[in-house]
């Protein structure tokens, strides 16, 4: 095949036009609003998971958007009220049989949800695209506990350091990374193909930007979740952190991080923080990688066969 040629067929271009229309029709049967925002940002995204791609515009820099989270919660913050959008991200270094840098990302914030209610709703949202589909939920701790054999939360450093070494022939300074690998090569491959699973009950060193609670045990825990299914992670949710103070504090500690890396550093979001100061309304959202439930539905093993061209084509 020349490479001027498309990398899906025409078939999988018409499933995924009728399943753009089915998300929109599902989201205004719920009178959720759809929105679209700047794919140019000013700033960049500090999380050190995340690289931004550049771009340059009258003689400014600027990063294409790596999500649309950030101009979203202003949306929020102005009083529009539930909204969701279907767009372009893009995310340097990302590709593989799942990934491209440049990929289609639906994400929506509902105003009044927590987590569980969000969770609620993605289940809603795929069980009309994948008929009676179970589902099931997981704590992280549970997670690990059933698949990987320890307490992440309660395992020290050395413990962990040792199990990763002898079960990954790896080991990291850095918890989190460590806790990661465990995540991507022992848990979630172990997880259930057969349903949705939802893992909910992060650290808190994994927050992001979701709100930090004490269990019912005593112990710290993000409300987030993550959702997947035939061996997929799908989608990403928080109970949104609305205190501006600690978002701030918790964008310095990725900028330190980044430091430490080696990573590049940009301007952090401003206007965000302007707008959590103003007032973020109790919510949550969630994002989803509409190229990654493409090649659910249609049973592809990769990215390309589910976009028009990938980037080595654009």
């Amino acid at each position: 095949m020349s490479d001027w040629q498309p990398t899906a067929p025409r078939e999988h271009l018409k499933a995924r036009a009728a399943t753009l229309a089915a998300v929109r029709a599902f989201f205004a049967a719920r009178e959720v609003l759809e929105v679209e925002t700047p794919l140019l940002s000013s700033a960049m995204n500090s999380d050190p998971n995340i690289e931004s791609i550049v771009a340059s515009q009258l003689g400014r820099q600027y990063y294409l958007n790596t999500s649309p989270e950030f101009p979203m919660k202003r949306l929020l913050a102005a009083g529009y009220g539930a909204i969701f959008q279907l767009c372009k991200v893009f995310r340097a270094g990302e590709s593989g049989r799942r990934h491209n840098p440049e990929f289609t990302m639906l994400e929506w914030y509902r105003p009044s949800f927590d987590e569980v209610a969000m969770m609620d709703e993605v289940h809603a949202l795929l069980a009309e695209l994948i008929p009676s589909l179970p589902r099931q939920t997981l704590s992280y701790r549970e997670a690990f506990m059933q698949y990987a054999g320890f307490d992440p939360h309660a395992i020290e450093l050395g413990d962990l350091q040792a199990r990763s070494q002898a079960r990954l022939a790896w080991h990291s300074a850095v918890r989190n990374e460590m806790l990661d690998l465990w995540l991507a090569q022992v848990v979630e491959p172990a997880l259930p193909s057969d349903r949705l699973v939802f893992i909910t009950d992060w650290p808190p060193s994994m927050a992001a930007l979701a709100r930090i609670e004490t269990d019912a045990l005593g112990v710290r825990i993000a409300r987030r979740f993550e959702a997947f299914y035939q061996g997929m992670e799908m989608a990403n949710g928080y109970f949104e952190l609305l205190d501006a103070d600690e978002q701030q504090e918790r964008f310095q500690q990725d900028v330190r991080q980044r430091e430490r890396s080696g990573q590049a550093i940009g301007p952090l979001d401003e206007r965000l923080d302007q707008a959590m100061r103003a007032g973020l309304p109790s919510c949550a959202g969630v994002a989803m990688g509409f190229d990654r439930l493409m090649m659910v539905l249609l049973q592809e093993g990769d990215i390309g066969r589910v976009i028009s061209f990938t980037t080595d084509r654009a």
